[in-house]
């Protein structure tokens, strides 16, 4: 007889299952229903001897995964039954073939760009996490659904971390930071982006999360009434003109709050964007526009409005198909408030992004910047050069960053990422316009090709049959359109040249009779301090090295000058000598303080503390396994670590301190205030008289009465350091002290 225990879990599956029903429920028919059931009862045997690390039966993880797919991002059957069957295949001895035949192609082949690449690392490949990230996209650039499902995922993963160990944690955590929650972004999905976000700077900065969290639910009474009487006057214009319309307010994810305060360097009470209020209209497609502009005149008839904060994103959408108009207006209180103007439609594509595009998907109007977004990954994943790692660089930094939107001579739209250059420009038009452009006119003035182009921009490119690509063009752009054909054509002439300096050194080794073998290669090479031989060749036929170099590696430590009579023959060097420094090379452990403990080892492991973050006794650190093999520390929220734990989460090692009161650390605050006689005597009384600090450096400058400085000191750990500040902050004039991050 089953156990108390397991008819519970019995009893928890079913309710689950029937709330799942409950959420596809507006969509299905009974034919879908029929399917999701089959996919729930594979799902529940594949994994019925399965438990997740919190003890639950695993199957409460496919089942909130195909909630959150349906629910909060509102996709359809298709995604529901792939939710439910996302990690048979991985995980349990179902094969795709069997999902396949049971469920047909789609359903197969969504699937397969969920599962992760199984079997060891080859040799081509640097992280598996990078390799997973673009085997999922080479789906998604098919079907979007295989990214939405992922992120669903990735959400209930991040919503039950707490049960994995500390250093799963930040991986997972870094990953999620790095790469799934600015997806969510470019996808639409707003809510689910800052959940990512708080969830990941939660388990990253916990104390941090904690403070700030505290502070908004401390301010959330005030908040309201402040709220509700700002938006009064609103309500009664809108009820006034007969305008269907719901007023929400938002207040900013906990995440951004921080990001804010990081940034500007400013304390919680000077966040003026703390909120922002949302009005809503719900009005028929065709008066969208002229009614979002109506409620905004209705607005700012009530309040002034900041002229630099205005943002009309109905006319020009977002790449993410984004809409709404955007303006900051002054309060009758002093204070900043935004405001956000969206119709009904519009707000269900802001929470639910690409999903609910599909609902709303009619002729031209469906032709969004998304389906653009989904041709540039296409254009990136088809490209000849990109391994994995190069991929995910060039997908953060052209498909996750702000926008800006130029025009051709003719007045066509081109959308660029901020920063891109008139080079870029080029390149987007096609390949063969950038490798022979020139220059540009923009705005039809003569600018560089590294010109940067800001939104507005009208641009013409100048081209020349005689230009070709250089290598310092890679400097000039920033998308991987203009990235690729750069990369092929250098990386060809590199061949070229490479191929023509070596046979220039074979014949140099020739003439002066040195056999032209590996070991007096690799000995020629390491007198040159070069590591590659096809960069030796480039020097080579670049004419940076010569006979003279080659004379001076190979003459003999006797003295003997057998260069002198070139005419006649000598003894061919067969073998590098003795001193060939990759067998005597010894490898000397770098004197640092014993303080960190690292997987249970002190002594055997070599470690480096990283200058980035220039962690201390009291942060929380990871050690990060480098390409040499040592292991470099990192503050735990190191931008760095972030990156390096989200692309090679194998190589992380769980790091913390141990206790040592002897050894001291570098440590950097910057102070802010207003300057006064004696400012520099006080500080440095309390540094080295209170406290027993010993200063590194102070340097203090001021301008119109405010001083600003940047102060150096050797502390034990990181409460020591808070005492410094907490006194410092007592000082007159002082107004602001941050920790050098």
């Amino acid at each position: 007889m089953p156990s108390a225990e397991a008819l519970n879990e019995k009893k928890e599956i079913l309710i689950r299952y029937r709330n799942l029903l409950r959420v596809c429920k507006p969509r299905t028919t009974r034919d879908d229903k029929l399917l999701i059931r089959k996919a729930f009862n594979l799902a529940l045997e594949a994994h019925k001897d399965m438990r997740r690390r919190t003890g639950e039966p695993y199957i409460y993880h496919p089942l909130e995964v195909a909630r959150i797919s349906a629910e909060e991002i509102g996709l359809g059957t298709t995604s529901v039954i792939c939710s439910l069957l996302h990690d048979v295949v991985e995980d349990t001895d179902y094969t795709l073939e069997e999902i396949r035949a049971l469920f047909g192609d789609k359903v197969a082949r969504i699937i397969d760009g969920l599962t992760k690449i199984s079997g060891l690392f080859d040799n081509k490949t640097e992280s598996l996490q990078a390799e997973n990230f673009r085997k999922m996209l080479l789906t998604l650039s098919d079907d979007v659904r295989v990214i939405l499902i992922k992120l669903a995922d990735r959400l209930h993963n991040m919503r039950t971390l707490t049960s994995m160990p500390i250093e799963k944690q930040l991986k997972i955590a870094s990953e999620t930071s790095f790469l799934y929650a600015p997806l969510a972004h470019r996808l639409g999905l707003y809510a689910i982006k800052s959940e990512l976000e708080d969830l990941a700077f939660k388990h990253m900065e916990p104390d941090i999360f904690e403070t700030i969290f505290n502070m908004v639910k401390e301010s959330e009474q005030e908040r309201k009434r402040f709220i509700a009487k700002f938006i009064a006057p609103i309500r009664r214009d809108l009820a006034a003109q007969k305008i269907d319309n719901t007023i929400l307010a938002r207040t900013k994810s906990i995440y951004s709050i921080w990001e804010k305060m990081r940034k500007k360097e400013i304390p919680f009470e000077e966040v003026f964007d703390l909120f922002a209020i949302r009005i809503v209209l719900n009005v028929p497609t065709e008066r969208e526009k002229s009614e979002c502009f109506n409620v905004y005149a209705l607005v700012t008839d009530h309040y002034r409005p900041n002229k630099d904060r205005f943002r009309d994103w109905i006319s020009i959408p977002k790449a993410n198909g984004y809409e709404a108009l955007h303006t900051t207006v002054m309060s009758n209180t002093g204070k900043w408030v935004e405001v956000q103007i969206r119709s009904k439609r519009m707000d269900e594509i802001a929470e639910k992004g690409y999903a609910a595009h599909w609902k709303y998907k009619d002729g031209n109007q469906g032709e969004s910047g998304l389906e653009d977004w989904l041709a540039k990954i296409r254009e990136l994943l088809q490209s000849p050069e990109s391994n994995a790692l190069d991929f995910i660089e060039d997908f953060k930094l052209n498909l996750f960053s702000d926008e800006i939107y130029v025009f051709t001579p003719k007045g066509d739209l081109v959308t660029l990422p901020m920063k891109a250059t008139t080079l870029d420009f080029a390149y987007s038009i096609h390949s063969h316009i950038g490798n022979n452009c020139i220059g540009a006119k923009v705005n039809h003035k003569l600018v560089p090709l590294n010109h940067p182009l800001k939104s507005g921009d009208q641009i013409e490119v100048i081209t020349s049959d005689k230009q070709t690509p250089k290598s310092e063009w890679f400097d000039y752009v920033t998308t991987a359109k203009a990235k690729a054909p750069i990369k092929i054509y250098v990386k060809e002439e590199r061949k070229k040249h490479a191929a023509e300096g070596k046979s220039k050194l074979k014949a140099m080794f020739e003439e002066y009779h040195i056999e032209f073998s590996t070991p007096n290669l690799n000995k020629f090479m390491h007198f040159k301090k070069i590591t590659i031989p096809a960069n030796l060749y480039l020097e080579v036929y670049n004419g940076t090295i010569g006979y003279k170099d080659l004379k001076t590696c190979f003459i003999e430590k006797e003295g003997e000058t057998w260069f002198r009579y070139l005419k006649f023959p000598f003894t061919k060097i067969l073998h590098p000598d003795s001193s060939d420094p990759s067998k005597t090379k010894e490898s000397k452990e770098k004197e640092k303080p014993k303080t960190l403990l690292l997987e249970s080892q002190v002594e055997k492991i070599s470690y480096n503390i990283a200058p980035c973050c220039n962690p201390i006794p009291g942060d929380d650190v990871i050690g990060l396994i480098e390409k040499n093999g040592e292991i470099t520390v990192h503050r735990t929220n190191c931008e760095p670590a972030v990156i390096f734990m989200s692309k090679y989460g194998n190589k992380v090692v769980k790091s913390k301190w141990v206790n040592n009161d002897t050894i001291r650390f570098l440590a950097g605050i910057t102070i802010k205030g207003f300057d006064r006689m004696g400012m520099i005597r006080d500080i440095t009384n309390i540094i080295s008289k209170d406290l027993n600090i010993n200063i590194r450096s102070l340097t203090l400058e001021t301008t119109s009465g405010i001083f600003e400085g940047v102060l150096t000191v050797y502390i034990q750990n990181t409460d020591q350091l808070k005492t410094l500040i907490d006194n410092l902050k007592t000082v007159t004039g002082i107004e602001r002290i941050n920790r050098i991050n």
